[in-house]
């Protein structure tokens, strides 16, 4: 449950980042902002680019002692040396993680916009639980995750939450308030002036 903190910037790594040229970008995102997470790993890229990024980002990373955490393969957590999970299918993967990894890993899970998903994933040992996408984007089903399911959250929840998925400036703003992570990923990476631009339009309303 959020307090009266402003929320932390949470970072998605881009898919297929380009190895020559991210970590430096990552680097400087890490040592200007005060970053909660790193998220690597998307569906579609092999073991072999998983482990390739992890071995790149991971040293970047914990050099700041900033986690670095894979998206759903949680039995990779371990041989990467990296600092946990994100599940993309809310509670179902959240007890065969937990079970799996050891006990001071992150286990995060990803609920759309669900309420009894992410209250599931929360019952059962997620760390946090994130909702989106906020604004049409390539996450997920074309389902929104509203404002007031935020708010609702926030006032009824103890388990931090995370929005993500097409956050806009404004919606950074407004979502300020309610959550304790707000996930960026595209909308620093795609941004014409580029990512440090990005970063500093945002970096009013975090942590």
């Amino acid at each position: 449950m959020t307090d009266a903190a402003a929320p932390r910037p949470y970072l998605i790594a881009p898919t297929h980042p380009r190895l020559a040229q991210f970590p430096d970008i990552l680097a400087r995102l890490l040592d200007d902002h005060d970053i909660a997470c790193v998220r690597m790993g998307h569906t579609g890229e092999t073991e072999d680019e998983l482990s390739r990024m992890a071995d790149t980002l991971r040293p970047i990373c914990h050099e700041r002692d900033v986690p670095l955490v894979i998206t759903g393969h949680f039995r990779m957590v371990t041989p990467l040396g990296l600092d946990g999970v994100h599940l993309p299918d809310g509670a179902k993967q959240v007890r065969a993680a937990r079970k799996a990894l050891p006990s001071d890993s992150i286990v995060g899970a990803y609920a759309q916009a669900s309420r009894h998903d992410g209250m599931n994933a929360g019952e059962i040992g997620a760390d946090y639980v994130s909702f989106g996408p906020v604004s049409p984007s390539s996450l997920g089903d074309g389902t929104l995750a509203p404002m007031d399911l935020f708010s609702w959250w926030s006032e009824m929840i103890e388990v931090p939450v995370v929005a993500e998925g097409g956050i806009s400036v404004q919606q950074a703003q407004d979502l300020a308030s309610i959550c304790d992570f707000i996930a960026l990923g595209e909308e620093l990476w795609s941004h014409p002036e580029g990512p440090d631009v990005a970063m500093t339009e945002y970096a009013p309303y975090l942590g």
